[in-house]
């Protein structure tokens, strides 16, 4: 591979105006954004193109359409220019004498068990600053310029740091309306009646009634949901009964708008991980993972309180 100088290096203003007709696929729009005219957005991105040495639009009509090569340089740029702006952010961040914690996080996991105790760890750490970003899959956390993840699967994160914070149990639950209507107390009744299922793990209800003695060929009838915090709010609506992980209704079981329909837990393969870049001295993100893991261990021997 070729080194690049400094001085052959493409302006910022070759670059934003390419980010910005890639964006758009379009030169008149892109002029409109920039508050360019067209003219000049088109000339700047054909001297990106001599800088490179490659064509990044081919035209289409009257429009134009990015190339193999414009698309592949289309979404490194994109993560560059993400980087950039949260560099800059760190930077103010330090200059206003606060550290950023930058995490990715998963959704429900979020909503649901990480925000209402936040403020325990925000009022032992006034300087920090958090910033929370949804993400579901494992992904490069130095190229993306994360500093901690939550994770959910297995230890198989690449090139991280992995704390464990605990396995998974998910308990058969209704509303009390839905378990005098069905009987779903008695496994038998609660394997006829309306289900509430997780698309990403549709045989978990054909796993719990399997460690009833109770076997299906085909998966019960029920409803589909995409997140866990759909599954609730039907369950509290009495719409179906619900297999959910105890950490997430902690609430609705504390107040009796769900119940527990067995005493018999579905315990998955798979935990919730604290992940951070291998290598990385952070002392902000090493408090914080020493919370995270001190905070899981404090729910499993005392009652949820949420934190103001």
């Amino acid at each position: 591979m070729q080194s690049v100088s400094h001085r052959n290096l493409p302006s910022h203003a070759l670059l934003r105006s390419f980010e910005c007709a890639a964006r758009h696929e379009s030169f008149t729009q892109a002029a409109e954004e920039l508050h360019l005219t067209q003219s000049a957005v088109s000339r700047q991105v054909k001297e990106l193109e001599e800088t490179i040495g490659m064509t990044m639009f081919r035209r289409v009509g009257r429009r134009v359409k990015l190339t193999e090569a414009g698309k592949r340089f289309a979404a490194d740029l994109a993560v560059d220019l993400e980087n950039l702006k949260q560099s800059v952010a760190r930077a103010i961040a330090a200059g206003e004498r606060n550290a950023t914690l930058r995490i990715g996080v998963l959704p429900t996991f979020a909503s649901r068990w990480l925000i209402p105790r936040l403020g325990t760890f925000l009022n032992d750490h006034p300087s920090v600053e958090i910033r929370l970003e949804t993400r579901t899959e494992p992904f490069d956390l130095t190229r993306e310029r994360f500093d901690l993840a939550i994770h959910f699967g297995k230890a198989n994160w690449p090139d991280a740091r992995m704390n464990k914070l605990f396995d998974e149990e998910m308990l058969p639950v209704a509303s009390p309306k839905f378990r005098d209507t069905y009987s779903a107390s008695e496994p038998a009744r609660l394997a006829e009646a309306p289900l509430l299922h997780l698309i990403t793990r549709e045989s978990a209800w054909i796993d719990w009634l399997a460690m009833k003695g109770i076997t299906h060929k085909r998966l019960p009838s029920g409803r589909y949901f995409g997140q866990f915090s759909m599954i609730i709010s039907a369950a509290v609506c009495s719409i179906g009964a619900a297999l959910l992980p105890r950490y997430l209704i902690e609430m609705e079981l504390e107040c009796g708008v769900l119940i527990p329909l067995s005493d018999t837990p579905l315990k998955t393969h798979r935990s919730y991980f604290v992940v951070s870049p291998a290598g990385d001295v952070n002392p902000q993100v090493n408090a914080f993972t020493r919370w995270l893991i001190s905070t899981t261990r404090r729910v499993s021997m005392t009652p949820f309180t949420p934190s103001s």
